[in-house]
């Protein structure tokens, strides 16, 4: 496996990989001279049917023949990448995790601006699951 998400050009293979690059939505390894100078050279476009991304996990998959392209993605645009990759109910659920990711970050802070607003700790703990051993701890 590699470390690089891949650009390739899978026109006349059995092989479906990755996602099409304009499913994704704006990235920004399209603008790189690079790849505009690699698609320029394929003679395909960003919108072409055959031109898909491929995530990191999936490039060992690829046949040996496929034209390829590495491409810089940031976490986010990789993220992005995985998710329109993955099968719609681990999308979603992959979707999920991100929100609860958002949640927990700033968990403390929540239960404790709870707290402050007047919330009372046992209220707390039934509202999210969290323990009220931990709620009452964030008390002082």
């Amino acid at each position: 496996m590699t470390d690089d998400a891949y650009l390739v050009l899978l026109n006349g293979t059995a092989v479906t990989l990755g996602v099409p690059p304009s499913a994704v939505g704006e990235l920004t390894c399209m603008e790189a001279p690079a790849v505009r100078a690699w698609l320029q050279a394929q003679g395909v476009t960003a919108t072409s049917p055959g031109l898909r991304l491929v995530p990191p996990e999936e490039t060992a998959a690829l046949p040996d023949d496929v034209e390829r392209l590495p491409v810089p993605l940031g976490e986010e645009e990789l993220s992005h990448v995985r998710r329109h990759a993955a099968p719609h109910d681990v999308a979603r659920l992959e979707k999920e995790l991100l929100a609860y990711r958002s949640y927990s970050d700033g968990r403390d802070a929540l239960l404790a601006r709870a707290l402050a607003a007047g919330v009372p700790a046992h209220r707390i703990a039934e509202l999210t699951g969290e323990d009220l051993v931990t709620v009452k701890a964030l008390a002082h």
